[in-house]
């Protein structure tokens, strides 16, 4: 069974720049698509960007689109997304989630996907 572990969460200042990691093992990665979710203090889980099995796909929710890249390394077993200009309102726990099936499209809802890190915090906050 696949375990997923985010890392990189961390204070930083408005305008700042973060880097998350989420390592898989113990499964199958490389024919996911993956993607990563955050949930803000009170308020429901919410989708940030997903990117396919290849890496050569990728879907952004609108309130980071043009801030965050997500990307991939399958040899690592590994996804990626950085964080620039990184405002208060990004300030939540992060997850990476893995789909259900493989080779599943970017723009699927979080009730397709079934494996879950522990989430890893992020502040921004001067």
């Amino acid at each position: 069974q696949v375990q997923l572990v985010e890392s990189g969460g961390e204070l930083v200042q408005p305008g700042g720049s973060l880097r998350l990691s989420c390592a898989a093992s113990g499964g199958t990665f490389s024919t996911y698509t993956m993607a990563w979710f955050r949930q803000a203090p009170g308020k429901e889980r919410a989708f940030v960007a997903a990117i396919n099995w290849s890496g050569r796909e990728a879907y952004y929710g609108s309130s980071v689109e043009g801030r965050f890249t997500i990307s991939r390394d399958n040899a690592k077993s590994t996804m990626y997304l950085q964080m620039n200009s990184l405002e208060p309102m990004d300030t939540a726990v992060y997850y990476c989630a893995r789909q259900t099936r493989p080779f599943g499209g970017t723009r699927l809802g979080p009730n397709q996907y079934d494996t879950w890190g522990q989430g890893t915090q992020v502040t921004v906050s001067s």
